[in-house]
């Protein structure tokens, strides 16, 4: 589509779509997940799962993108057969739910950057637990705080490629690396911090078993943003002399560095007072504020100001998600209805905004607000991590694998035949045959069926 914006340089490309990748689920997810799944053992086999699933996946996706140059949907359907399109409706379907709820969570990132500037989060582990309760439960500043990021996640799309994702890709990614390793330098000079470092680096392999290779497996699945259309949006802003295979690589390696370096600042902190690395999803409402009370209690300026860092640091990861998300329907409704993108931005922050209302008060204040005995806000998450990501993942592979023309996939795998070549037949084999397998694996081990 003539006039779609295009990354300006390599660097951009990598940092913005890496940012699609790095979220919450970097920084919260998986170290908790690490830390239920005995720690290096587990990082091991999610690296293989990096390898095997995740970035022949990413090349299917940057392959759909980048040939179309366009949303979603008309790029699944350029592929060969309009009946493809309804894949790219289902990612953005999925993306624009995700969005929804996800503004959830990274509104409560934004109360707790503001708690910790205001000093809110001093007192002992029965206040922080309380804290969370209240603010939580409130029908009012849940709402606003999640309202209030899909709203700054809009002014950041409405602005284009150029001058809004790439620019603040540019700006967050190397604020995010930079918080991350202070508070990492600063966890790991902790007393008793060594224990910590040796559950994440030093691998125990009797832990190694069929549930955590399929965790781990649905971790690199979820990390990489599979299967929800962000993949195939932002390569379509890739330009045509992107080596594709090489570009899915760096941000692989990237997204999956900094879920190490978030290991390396929760768990020296945490095995430093003494608190269980399984903390689970609480860990960082709940337990890291005692945490980082009790690690840096003789030194309290110290203490306060990692509080600010870290939650900082969360709202950058979330923020990095959202606008990728936010972009997938932006530019769909940009493109079909041929509209503004502003007037399509505020479409989907319109719809957005309405579902994380809801989504707030599923788990707050009205707690009656249910689907199928879940929450809305679990319900939502349920449908989309559970059924559609896989889903649109599987398709993608099959589409890919079976029924797309392999000269115009080799094309563009290896940018008209100068780069990569020998590689296409490896790629080919494992999106045919190991990506599927593996998905169908992920999906009976959700239902509890494997």
């Amino acid at each position: 589509m003539e006039g779609r914006g295009v990354f300006g340089s390599k660097i951009a490309i990598v940092l913005a779509t890496a940012g699609s990748a790095v979220g919450l689920g970097n920084v919260w997810r998986f170290p908790f997940m690490t830390g239920q799944n005995g720690g290096a053992a587990f990082i091991l086999v999610y690296f293989g799962c990096v390898l095997l699933l995740g970035i022949p996946g990413m090349v299917s996706e940057f392959i759909i993108g980048r040939h179309a140059q366009s949303n979603a949907a008309r790029a699944y359907a350029s592929m060969g057969h309009r009946r493809w399109r309804f894949i790219g409706y289902l990612g953005i379907l999925t993306s624009t739910i995700i969005l929804g709820f996800y503004a959830v969570v990274a509104g409560w990132c934004l109360q707790y950057l503001f708690a910790s500037f205001a000093g809110k989060l001093n007192g002992d582990a029965a206040y922080v637990i309380n804290y969370f309760k209240s603010f939580s439960s409130d029908p009012f500043w849940p709402c606003l705080w999640a309202v209030g990021f899909v709203l700054i996640t809009h002014l950041v799309v409405s602005r284009g490629v150029n001058k809004g994702i790439e620019q603040v890709s540019k700006l967050l990614m190397p604020l995010l690396l930079l918080l991350l390793i202070i508070i990492v330098v600063a966890s790991c000079l902790l007393p008793g911090a060594e224990k910590g470092i040796s559950f994440l680096l030093k691998p125990d392999f009797s832990k190694v078993s069929t549930d955590v290779f399929l965790e781990a497996l649905g971790q690199a699945f979820f990390s990489l943003s599979l299967g929800t259309a962000c993949l195939c949006t932002y390569s379509s802003y890739f330009k045509r002399d992107t080596y594709l295979l090489g570009s899915a690589t760096q941000i692989a390696l990237l997204d999956s560095g900094i879920a190490i370096l978030a290991g390396l600042m929760i768990f020296p902190a945490a095995f430093s007072v003494g608190v269980q690395p399984d903390s689970g999803p609480s860990l960082i409402f709940i337990t890291l504020p005692n945490v980082f009370q009790q690690a840096f209690g003789g030194m309290p300026v110290v203490g306060y100001v990692i509080s600010i860092m870290f939650y900082a640091l969360l709202v950058f990861a979330a923020l990095t998600s959202t606008v990728s998300m936010h972009e997938i329907g932006t530019v769909f409704f940009h493109e079909e209805l041929k509209i503004s993108r502003q007037r399509a931005a505020w479409i989907l922050t319109s719809a957005c905004a309405l579902l994380a209302i809801f989504c707030s008060f599923s788990v707050g204040a009205y707690t009656g607000l249910q689907l199928f005995g879940l929450s809305l806000m679990d319900f939502c998450d349920f449908l989309t991590a559970q059924l559609m990501l896989p889903a649109g993942a599987f398709l993608t592979s099959i589409m890919l694998g079976w029924f797309v023309n392999e000269k115009l996939i080799r094309d563009e795998f290896t940018n008209g035949g100068t780069i990569g070549v020998s590689l296409f037949r490896v790629w080919r084999f494992t999106i045919r045959f190991i990506v599927p397998l593996c998905i169908i694996l992920i999906f009976l081990h959700q239902f509890g069926i494997l």
